[in-house]
């Protein structure tokens, strides 16, 4: 059965100006979705798990007050229909978010939902649209597992079939059609885990042409497993948690966030840390693309 009680998103800090609907920036879109997972199970717990930890959260994220921007929780994306149905409801879902003037901040579940979070924001802008992953895989191939709308093939619809222009950085396994991707894909760009990690790279310009505006995709097992083990594919040599958020911050200079989802999240019972890890980034995005 659909569960429609989720909390609301730091839920016990917001006022009554803060979640209003009608001023909101940013809107918190729940999708736990778990149907092409690959290697570890768990992603359908993750939304949930993630706005409750949000409530343990600080008004203040280091560097300002994101809540000040107003922040809403809509009702659950119902994943108990075939995956196709859910790509549908939640391109619906963001581009309707866009269209009232908020972020979508869409929180998974696996990370094959961000066709449809981005294709929404795309759907509801009439301006290029650039991609900025964080991810331990590519996720360009075809298909996988003979799902098109696999985890491991989002960016190859977005990218490769609607020739979104692409930045990934932290990608640390991909196959040899996807490196063939990349190569021969001028619109995708890579800086990879193994340079940005042994050389302490925290911050790369983005290619001149690309779009103004752009979605944040932050799959968590871009984060080194030693910091983000609660995910279902997680891959040695990632990203720090401040690295990663520095990467998006210089990104983002002179360029405007239009969407975001943060995925992949796979609690573990009875540890708490990594859910509160996924909940604060979550928080810490919200304040790099709204400026404080």
């Amino acid at each position: 059965m659909l569960d429609l009680t989720y909390p609301a998103f730091l839920a016990s800090e917001l006022s009554d100006a803060e979640s209003d609907p009608q001023t909101a920036l940013f809107e918190v879109i729940p999708c736990p979705l778990e149907k092409t997972v690959s290697y570890g199970a768990g992603t359908a717990a993750g939304p949930l798990a993630l706005l409750e930890a949000s409530q343990e959260l600080e008004r203040f994220d280091g560097k300002g007050f994101p809540i000040k921007k107003g922040i809403i929780t809509s009702d659950v994306i119902n994943c108990d229909q075939p995956i196709e149905q859910v790509m549908k409801d939640l391109r619906a879902r963001t581009a309707a978010s866009v269209e009232a003037g908020r972020i979508p901040v869409t929180l998974g579940g696996e990370h094959s939902l961000s066709y449809g979070a981005i294709m929404g924001v795309v759907d509801a802008l009439d301006e290029p649209v650039g991609i900025i992953q964080i991810d331990a895989h590519a996720d360009l191939r075809n298909a996988y597992q003979g799902h098109k709308h696999s985890h491991a093939s989002v960016m190859h619809l977005c990218a490769v079939e609607r020739r979104l222009p692409l930045m990934q950085f932290g990608i640390r396994a991909l196959c040899s059609e996807e490196q063939d991707s990349r190569m021969n894909e001028a619109h995708i760009q890579f800086v990879d885990a193994e340079k940005l990690v042994t050389e302490g790279i925290s911050a790369v310009d983005l290619p001149e042409d690309f779009p103004e505006q752009v979605y944040i995709t932050f799959d968590v097992d871009g984060l080194d497993p030693s910091i983000m083990p609660a995910t279902g594919t997680p891959v040695p040599g990632g990203l720090s948690y401040y690295q990663s958020l520095q990467l998006i911050a210089h990104a983002l200079k002179g360029r405007k966030c239009v969407g975001l989802d943060v995925v992949e999240l796979a609690p573990i019972e009875g540890q708490w840390a990594w859910d509160f890890t996924a909940a604060n980034l979550t928080y810490r995005l919200m304040g790099l693309v709204g400026g404080h």
